[in-house]
């Protein structure tokens, strides 16, 4: 399992480099900018910055960047294997889109980073869910990856 942060224990180099990725796809999501143009923003510009548009400098970079370039990559594929997995009443369009972000980055992993267990992954990103709402959206995004992952990777899911 993930090593949870807590008031004591700030995220390890590996959840930094998740929570900044999701950051990244949602300013991907909203604007113009190529993905590789974002990464090369947050990689020499915002580094070491803090609050909500930083990346902490011992981010795990090249995770980072395998994230934010593979679900930007793959997002056609994600998108369709995401909508797949949501309540028969929504829609990919009415999911928020910092969820959409985090769903994205969540399923690029389940799906195309089989060196990370699937509820590692899943965990990783409901924690990232937690750290921007405190309502109902950390279970939507757990809901939402746990069927992703039984459908691409149920064989590692024991329960």
């Amino acid at each position: 399992m993930s090593e949870q942060a807590t008031p004591d224990r700030p995220p390890s180099r590996r959840q930094a480099a998740r929570l900044a990725a999701v950051q990244a796809l949602y300013q991907w999501q909203e604007g113009q900018d190529a993905p590789g143009d974002i990464v090369e923003q947050f990689l020499k510009v915002r580094t070491g910055e803090s609050g909500e548009g930083g990346m902490r400098r011992d981010a795990d970079r090249p995770l980072f960047k395998d994230v934010v370039e593979g679900a930007a990559g793959h997002r056609q594929e994600l998108q369709e294997t995401v909508a797949s997995a949501l309540a028969e009443d929504w829609t990919w369009g009415r999911v928020d889109r910092l969820v959409r972000a985090i769903l994205l980055a969540g399923a690029y992993e389940l799906v195309h980073r089989r060196d990370v267990p699937p509820k590692v992954a899943i965990n990783e990103y409901v924690e990232i869910a937690h750290a921007f709402y405190d309502q109902g959206e950390p279970t939507f995004v757990n809901s939402v990856l746990d069927r992703v992952a039984r459908q691409v990777r149920g064989s590692e899911l024991t329960s």
